[in-house]
């Protein structure tokens, strides 16, 4: 039975919010893969395919959290490679860095195989070809891999959120809101990033950078200086990220207003 008596206690209140604090900062990155995958789908299956993600998301994350005692070891390494040294000590692979860095490989590949689709034109070229033709994808598969990467980008918070919170439900309660406040933003977000090819582009130069950085993390490359069991590099990156498409929407809006005025200037001449 859930004891809600824990709630009368500021620390179950400063670990929730810490806890959705957490999870709505590394949820970023995931909402960036979710417009970039849904974008495959059919139009009228996109805001489907993008709930469900979400939803099939939060009960892996919950099962996740159901089994506290086991993420304890997933630290552990599972094995070494003596003949290779990570800060004088032999490199060693734990399940959360295999996990790490077959996620952040594949995002590299992912982010790449979507820039040359970008730089070469390809939805543009085939505007009036089917979407199978461009390499859609169906919305089973669009689902379970935003499941699946959603358990990569998820696995460093939920194992702080392990070591941060001492009961469940407030781990599972941060988890459910961080997703419904994702569920609420990821189709404005999606469609944002899927018909502005400027933010399209930076959205998918982070997600291969994300790639970068769980590759290196995955192999026990990093500074070593955490907070709250976030990278350093990583917060960087995406204050990297956040810079870049505020100076973009103000590019955009510049070009936006340039145009506007160019168009009144020209009915101007048109009617003297």
């Amino acid at each position: 039975m859930i004891d809600l008596s824990i709630f009368a206690t500021a620390e179950a209140w400063i670990s929730l919010l810490t806890l959705l604090f957490l999870e709505i900062v590394l949820g970023v990155d995931n909402l960036v893969f979710i417009a970039i995958t849904t974008d495959r789908l059919a139009p009228e299956k996109q805001h489907i395919g993008r709930k469900l993600g979400l939803l099939g998301a939060l009960v892996m994350r919950i099962i996740f959290l159901c089994f506290a005692s086991f993420l304890v070891h997933m630290t552990q390494p599972l094995f070494t490679i003596p003949f290779i040294e990570i800060h004088g000590e032999p490199m060693g692979f734990s399940v959360r860095d295999l996990v790490l860095l077959v996620g952040g490989i594949y995002l590299i590949y992912k982010g790449i195989v979507e820039l040359r689709s970008v730089l070469n034109l390809t939805e543009e070229k085939e505007e009036h070809e089917s979407r199978e033709k461009r390499g859609s994808i169906g919305l089973g598969q669009a689902i379970v891999t935003i499941m699946v990467m959603d358990l990569v980008f998820s696995i460093d918070s939920v194992i702080t959120a392990v070591g941060l919170a001492q009961h469940l439900i407030i781990m599972i309660l941060a988890v459910i809101i961080a997703v419904v406040l994702m569920m609420i933003f990821v189709d404005a977000i999606s469609n944002f990033i899927n018909t502005h090819t400027e933010i399209k582009i930076l959205a998918l130069v982070f997600i291969v950078t994300i790639g970068v950085l769980l590759t290196l993390d995955g192999l026990g490359i990093h500074s070593g200086v955490e907070l709250l069991d976030m990278h350093v590099e990583k917060l960087m990156v995406y204050f990297a990220m956040v810079f870049s498409v505020i100076i973009q929407l103000i590019q955009m809006r510049y070009k936006k207003n340039y145009q506007a005025w160019v168009e009144e200037k020209n009915r101007e001449l048109d009617k003297s």
